[in-house]
């Protein structure tokens, strides 16, 4: 399998938190929330292997995960256009571009911003780190309708960095999170837009490398009568 190998009728697909061995070995808590990290190097890795090769395997958890409504599966990527190096950007329903209120910030939008369209891409900005109305004013001048809402600086979440715990999120970054939640909630699941990118990536690596590396035609793996969404196994 490569990190692009999508889904077929037959494939071992996923629920989220399901009661299999790769949820039961790599999930932990923190705070109470399921959390899987990756991207760990060691000593092998050093000065061999990129960033990317510990993300495809992201990309095919992802790919081959079965989530419904009222279920959410949140990915904390890197910022900026590297996140284009592979086909992951392709597995989300809806992605939230995190944006202080400062050029820098919005140079990171518009560059994720002008990749993503072209893939039809859903895309909303939150604003961070916002401390007065003229940073509000900035981030709607620069961004437009795109900005969904934000979160002003917030104490709590610098005291929580620091390792000290108590009190509870302030009022104004609460509502906001909401808003994520709500808009997600909102978004109408493209089983067939998600599908489709899969395929479309996975063609794109199999032509680029994969099939000289594999020694065979790796578009085999692609399966013409898959439905997605359907339910797991088939």
């Amino acid at each position: 399998m490569l990190k692009t190998t999508p889904p077929g009728r037959g494939s071992r697909l996923l629920r989220p938190l399901g009661d299999d061995a790769l949820h039961a070995r790599h999930v932990g808590r923190a705070g109470g929330v399921p959390l899987m990290v990756t991207g760990e190097f060691d000593e092998s890795d050093l000065g061999v292997a990129c960033y990317h090769s510990k993300l495809g395997a992201v990309e095919l958890y992802l790919g081959h995960l079965l989530d419904g409504p009222g279920e959410y599966v949140v990915v904390d990527m890197t910022a900026g256009a590297d996140a284009f190096a592979s086909g992951l950007f392709t597995r989300f329903d809806l992605t939230f571009l995190v944006a202080e209120p400062t050029r820098k910030g919005v140079s990171v939008y518009r560059q994720y911003r002008d990749h993503a369209e072209q893939f039809g891409i859903r895309v909303a900005v939150v604003g961070n780190k916002v401390t007065c109305e003229d940073d509000l004013l900035f981030l709607k001048e620069q961004v437009g309708d795109d900005l969904l809402t934000h979160l002003v600086q917030s104490p709590w979440v610098r005291a929580a960095e620091q390792g000290r715990t108590g009190g509870e999120l302030e009022p104004h970054n609460q509502h906001a999170l909401n808003v994520l939640r709500e808009t997600v909630d909102a978004h109408v699941r493209d089983w067939d837009r998600l599908h489709r990118h899969a395929v479309e990536f996975h063609l794109r690596n199999a032509r680029a490398w994969a099939n000289d590396r594999a020694g065979e035609d790796l578009a085999a793996q692609v399966d013409p009568d898959y439905v997605p969404g359907g339910p797991a196994g088939g």
